[in-house]
């Protein structure tokens, strides 16, 4: 297996487990760093915002524009950037609401001593969290994956905002299971597993995409990788950013994502 390929699959693997960091950080803290999470969060928005606008929705452009000509590679990449966005779109669609895994956790709720009648719901939830994060993660791996095969540096980008957004899903997890079996085993492995889908997407990726790699088809997928990453933007990471906190932290969080993804762009140019 060529060296480029392995190294996308690590990085991948790397981003998908953030999950497992995301239920260490609910069992050995006492108090969200609510500040922390909240820059954190806006801090992988912008470096996601700006690699898909400034550098992949270009390249996937210049790849159909050179295969298709000037207006049908233009068309093509629009086409891909917003299929890109339905596909995330109709997976969170898919979820239950309930059981959404962006629906902010906090790591003080581990000191809530449910009820008996809470134990049920909460183990079901979390199961179903648990679930919804791997279903969700799935494309994550693709664009993840697709992204460091393009550009490795760029992968590392992308991987570092996957993997900070990935954490409080892990807590997302961690939380009703532990509440639910009192295991923080149990509680650890589900929420481990939940970000393997990751790198299985890359797997898929590499399996079934890769054989068929040309300019064209590069193109679609890379638009439709832009259009997944500014959609869990939009949709997951800023407005769990701003439930974490009330101030700007998370805009803040956002434009220095933004700048340090601009330097470093940059000074690898």
């Amino acid at each position: 297996m060529d060296s480029t390929i392995v190294y996308a699959l690590l990085l991948t693997l790397f981003a998908g487990l953030a999950t497992g960091l995301g239920s260490l950080v609910a069992f050995f803290t006492s108090r969200t760093n609510t500040k922390f999470l909240s820059f954190a969060l806006g801090f992988s928005a912008g470096v996601m915002i700006y690699i898909s606008l400034v550098e992949i929705f270009i390249d996937a452009k210049e790849s159909l524009t050179a295969s298709l000509g000037e207006t049908k590679g233009y068309l093509f990449t629009l086409i891909g950037f917003f299929g890109g966005m339905l596909v995330i779109a109709l997976i969170d669609r898919l979820i239950p609401k309930n059981e959404n895994p962006h629906e902010v956790k906090r790591v003080e709720a581990m000191q809530h001593e449910p009820t008996m009648a809470e134990f049920t719901k909460l183990k079901k939830m979390g199961l179903f969290t648990a679930l919804a994060i791997a279903i969700h993660n799935f494309p994550e791996g693709i664009a993840t994956f697709m992204s460091a095969i393009e550009d490795p540096q760029l992968g590392i980008a992308i991987a570092i905002a996957v993997a900070i957004h990935n954490i409080p899903e892990g807590i997302a997890v961690a939380v009703p299971i532990y509440y639910a079996t009192g295991d923080r085993k149990k509680a650890f492995k589900l929420s481990f597993l939940s970000g393997l889908s990751e790198p299985i997407g890359a797997f898929v990726a590499y399996l079934v995409l890769m054989p068929y790699m040309t300019d064209t088809m590069f193109g679609m997928v890379f638009a439709g990788v832009a259009g997944i990453m500014v959609f869990i933007s939009l949709d997951e990471l800023l407005p769990a950013a701003r439930e974490y906190d009330e101030t700007h932290t998370s805009i803040y969080g956002v434009v220095i994502g933004m700048m340090v993804m601009a330097i470093s762009l940059v000074l690898l140019a």
